[in-house]
């Protein structure tokens, strides 16, 4: 049963990718059999991208239910691989068969020499190739393995290391903490760095100065941004608690509570990111028409309706673009505060996914779990990213 399995699924991907491409080659009227082929190709190999590797492992009969569909999943993300650009090829070539001009195509540089463009390109694909390409592949082997720091022997383990993670509480718990820290660092960061840059951007003396001061938290690692916090934060004699006695308030465990560690993690990285943001809004209000401005002053719209109905759309590109970076940041660049400031705690509430691979895969040295883990955050990420362009980029504002 299991050999035929393993006949079975590239046949039944190439049928599949053989259909599909057919039908869209003779829609544009051309060979269905030349369509049919070159997709049950593309369909077929594409299925054994990681199924081959894995010797489908995930379809052996002591396998549970969770492995099969994960199984079945690697064979459609392995389908799409090159079946997407296939089917994007037959689009745009129906849509020129229907005399649909495509958006008209910007002038490109020729190289003279052909091997002139593969020189140039050399050192790049060169680094790629050696800090990419290779080790996101090893990792991907790494994550099919029981294997330990130091430990002399590996054993082939298939999926374990990704299913396993579905029924790991810390781990799913360490997914909803991730979500509400990069909201909170996204929401808080952006916002307040709109309205620092706006307050900056105005004709005083000695602006650029103040620009400067707030620019330059972003020079510094966030290792130090949590040395800072860690100092300000600090239960004993931080400065943070001084204030609040000021005021008559007794003092909080601000790095030992479990409520208030994941506010001092988003203040850490607000602080740390807001420089990068202002750099960007303020380069953007410089840019900013001032007609628009001048003629909704003039029909009565007050300060604060112009900078919601015009400032903030005209802004909308350079926001769209700070939400991905900040994403970015939050999600993989926090890990250096999080270590300073609360190692992960209390009681694992500032324990993100970044945090997990490094105490799974350092601390506790099980390389195989931890790049797995490592594998789904990169592709969360990935995901949330093409998310974005999908749904809010159309939301932007792109000019005057």
């Amino acid at each position: 049963m299991f050999g035929l399995i393993q006949i079975l699924v590239p046949l039944l991907a190439g049928l599949i990718g053989a259909v599909w491409v057919g039908s869209r080659f003779r829609r544009m009227k051309r060979s269905g059999l030349v369509g049919a082929a070159c997709g049950g190709l593309a369909g077929g190999l594409g299925s054994l991208i990681f199924m081959a590797p894995l010797d489908f492992c995930t379809f052996e009969p002591e396998r549970n239910w969770i492995d099969a569909v994960f199984g079945v999943g690697l064979v459609l993300v392995g389908m799409a691989i090159p079946l997407g650009p296939l089917l994007a090829w037959t689009q745009q070539e129906y849509h020129r068969h229907l005399g649909i001009r495509p958006t008209p195509p910007q002038h490109k540089g020729i190289f003279k020499q052909w091997w002139l463009a593969w020189l140039f390109l050399l050192p790049t694909l060169t680094i790629l190739v050696l800090f990419l390409y290779y080790p996101g592949l090893d990792t991907f082997r790494l994550s099919t393995l029981l294997t330990f720091v130091g430990a002399p022997r590996s054993r082939f383990v298939c999926v374990d290391n990704f299913t396993s993670l579905l029924t790991d509480s810390t781990y799913l718990r360490s997914i909803g903490i991730t979500f509400a820290i990069s909201a909170a660092i996204i929401v808080f960061g952006l916002t307040g760095s709109l309205l620092i840059a706006t307050l900056a951007y105005q004709p005083i003396r000695g602006a650029t100065i103040y620009r400067i001061l707030l620019i330059w938290p972003y020079a510094i690692s966030p290792a130090v941004a949590g040395i800072i916090f860690f100092i300000m934060f600090n239960p004993l004699g931080g400065v943070a608690n001084y204030v609040l006695s000021l005021v008559g308030i007794p003092r909080l465990n601000w790095l030992g509570d479990p409520n208030l560690a994941p506010w001092v993690v988003i203040f850490a990285s607000v602080w740390k990111q807001m420089g990068y943001n202002i750099l960007f809004y303020i380069a953007g209000l410089q840019n900013l028409p001032n007609d628009l401005q001048e003629a909704a002053a003039i029909d009565g719209a007050g300060a604060f309706r112009r900078f919601l109905s015009i400032t903030v759309p005209l802004l909308s590109p350079i926001t769209f673009f700070l939400v991905i970076t900040n994403m970015t940041y939050a999600f993989f660049d926090i890990f250096g505060t999080i270590d300073l400031l609360t190692a992960g705690g209390p009681s694992g509430s500032t324990s993100v996914l970044i945090y997990e691979i490094y105490k799974i895969g350092v601390s506790s040295g099980n390389l195989g779990k931890a790049a797995a883990q490592s594998i789904v955050l990169f592709l969360m990420v990935v995901g949330l990213t093409l998310i974005q362009f999908r749904t809010t980029e159309r939301n932007v504002t792109y000019g005057g």
